[in-house]
């Protein structure tokens, strides 16, 4: 998984997978989820972010840390 902030657009995008995304369901204001062709979740845009949670801070709770990457 990996998190992706566009400063301009004011957009977070969690990337599920890496899996191209072939159609997409707005389920809330500004909050667009992207599925593959198989129809699998591959994932979350969130416009407007700062409007919507804290984008300064991440916190990781209870993630295999032994296996964790930097990007």
């Amino acid at each position: 998984m990996k998190l992706s902030y566009d400063p301009a657009t004011d957009s977070l995008y969690i990337h599920l997978t890496d899996r191209p995304s072939v159609d997409s369901d707005e389920v809330a204001d500004g909050v667009v989820l992207d599925f593959d062709g198989d129809g699998a979740l591959v994932g979350i845009d969130v416009q407007h972010a700062s409007k919507k949670t804290d984008i300064r801070s991440l916190a990781l709770s209870h993630l295999p840390l032994r296996d964790l990457q930097a990007a």
